[in-house]
């Protein structure tokens, strides 16, 4: 944790002095010492794309560093700085009041709106504006022209324009490296079946093996069973030992080779979490469209952090809302299925909740023992492997030293809980 603070505060650092030194390419406007400057421009494509630092504080070091800058500069080219002093103040508080009406209006925004998010631009750049010239015309505020204002209205919509094509720039450009970095993972799956078919080869070829296995030994039980043959127990036995000893030679190498397949191929770097659940949530929409169900799917994330557990993650999340999607069918209407990222203090907790068919108090016990299943084809006799929500609880407890919880009430619905230490997931770039 210490780390991944410490690289927050760095980025902060950085994005701070990034603004100060873009805050020195500017136009003089409306009144003296107020700027138009690409920084104002820039500052909030960083605010946008750096939202998992806090956006206040880095307002405020962005502020104090152009503060900062502005006062070193006028004094190596003056020699003094004391009469400039409260002159560059009040631009302090633009950024700091940009920066705090940006985080209000964004706070609501969970999915991509440009209509939103250029209004949001707008009033934080027009309200920050507002209080930078109340307070550096404090005393003569009622003073100023309403034709002032009005420009400071048209200013704020002319860099909210751009820094909003900007923004979409990077985010195109960002797209394309996504859809890069997901052909390159869909090889690498390719590759991963592709070997694990081979394993499942020889697991299929011993299975026949083990048949074989299972009716000599019956054979041989039958004939110690009514003393038949006796001079050939001990023969049989050896057979049947060997066979066992192969078979195990056999599946040790599958067992090592299927170690070094996830080992070498699944060494992969870490995800950001907002780009872990865009993939889940596409993935569960094409499952529903191609189940033809009736379902509302709805993901809701607190915060986007960067963890290299994205394959621990992804397994749990798909398991448990394709636990909730096969126990629905074709007739089933206005059922939700919700996933929401919660932060509190040191713990991350994930909510996957449907409004579907519930289950039996009598079953909640049972839910996560292997083998155990309520989904059964009666058309086909076919039933669920049950190993779904054994998987699920394994990699929470055991890979992510977390907890999950169930809620579930017949015809209402199911709710799992899952809470882990911030610390088990969050690691730095």
């Amino acid at each position: 944790m210490v780390i991944i603070k410490n690289n927050k505060l760095k980025r902060m650092i950085v994005i701070s002095i990034i603004i100060a030194i873009t805050s020195q390419i500017n136009m003089n406007l409306l009144i003296s010492d107020f700027r138009v400057s690409v920084a104002i421009i820039v500052f909030p494509v960083f605010l946008y794309f750096f939202n998992e630092l806090d956006t206040i504080k880095t307002g405020v070091m962005c502020a104090i560093s152009v503060y900062l800058l502005r006062v070193g500069i006028y004094f190596i080219e003056n020699g003094s700085f004391i009469e400039i002093l409260l002159a560059y103040f009040p631009e302090i508080f633009f950024y700091a009041f940009y920066s705090i009406f940006f985080k209000i209006f964004n706070k609501t925004i969970t999915t991509i709106d440009l209509k939103r998010l250029l209004i949001t631009l707008i009033l934080s750049d027009y309200l920050g504006n507002f209080v930078e010239i109340i307070i550096r015309n404090f005393e003569n505020f009622t003073m100023l022209k309403l034709n002032a204002v009005t420009t400071l209205f048209y200013v704020a919509v002319i860099r909210s324009i751009i820094s909003l094509i900007i923004l979409n720039s990077l985010k195109f450009y960002k797209l394309l490296l996504l859809k890069e970095e997901h052909e390159k993972r869909y090889k690498k799956l390719l590759l991963l079946t592709s070997d694990l078919k081979t394993e499942m080869y020889w697991m299929k070829k011993n299975m026949s093996g083990i048949e074989k296995i299972m009716s000599n030994a019956y054979e041989l039980f039958e004939k110690i069973s009514i003393e038949e043959e006796p001079d050939t127990w001990a023969k049989r036995s050896l057979n049947i030992a060997k066979d066992v000893h192969e078979i195990k030679k056999e599946y040790g190498l599958v067992v090592r080779g299927i170690e070094e397949i996830t080992e070498d191929k699944t060494k992969d770097k870490g995800m950001y979490f907002k780009d872990i659940i865009n993939i889940l949530e596409d993935s569960m929409k094409n499952e529903v469209k191609f189940r033809e169900l009736n379902v509302a799917l709805v993901f809701k994330i607190n915060k986007n952090f960067y963890t290299t557990k994205h394959y621990y993650l992804m397994s749990i999340f798909r398991n448990l809302i394709m636990n909730s999607l096969d126990a629905l069918s074709t007739t089933t209407h206005n059922v939700c299925i919700s996933f929401v990222e919660k932060s509190i203090e040191e713990k991350f907790i994930f909510v996957i909740s449907d409004t579907g068919s519930g289950i039996k108090e009598c079953d909640l016990m049972y839910i996560f023992s292997p083998g155990f299943s309520t989904k059964i084809n009666y058309s086909t006799g076919e039933i669920n492997r049950g190993l779904g929500l054994s998987i699920v609880k394994n990699i929470v407890e055991e890979g992510l030293k977390g907890t999950i919880k169930v809620k579930s009430i017949e015809n209402s619905g199911t709710t799992f809980y899952i809470t882990i230490n911030k610390s088990e997931l969050e690691d730095s770039e």
